[in-house]
């Protein structure tokens, strides 16, 4: 099987905007949703704090609307694509939000 990694994209103000009790609905759904992928959950992942960006000719920019991560397992990128039905991160519906989904290659 292989790894793929989830890239939570969308605007960093959301959690700001978040009372404590939406907060705990979010993460209880996560959890909810963390149990139903089961074994293929090899990493949880985290929501990104402070970032920055170094560019390859040694200036600086603004890093882009990544905003976490998750790492799953599963035969093929259909496999990988078919968890995030569910995903309480893609339930707004108002395209705001998206997941990128990487195949983890070996080195």
């Amino acid at each position: 099987m292989a790894k793929f990694m989830y890239l939570y994209r969308g605007p960093t103000t959301f959690k700001s905007d978040v009372t404590p009790e939406q907060g705990a609905e979010r993460m209880a759904a996560f959890g909810a949703w963390m149990e139903k992928v089961g074994a293929a959950l090899v990493d949880g992942g985290s929501p990104f704090g402070t970032s920055a960006s170094v560019r390859d000719d040694g200036t600086e920019g603004t890093a882009g609307d990544l905003i976490g991560y998750t790492i799953v397992e599963a035969d093929d990128l259909a496999a990988a694509k078919a968890f995030t039905g569910g995903l309480p991160f893609l339930s707004n519906s108002d395209g705001k939000f998206a997941v990128e989904i990487f195949e983890l290659l070996p080195m």
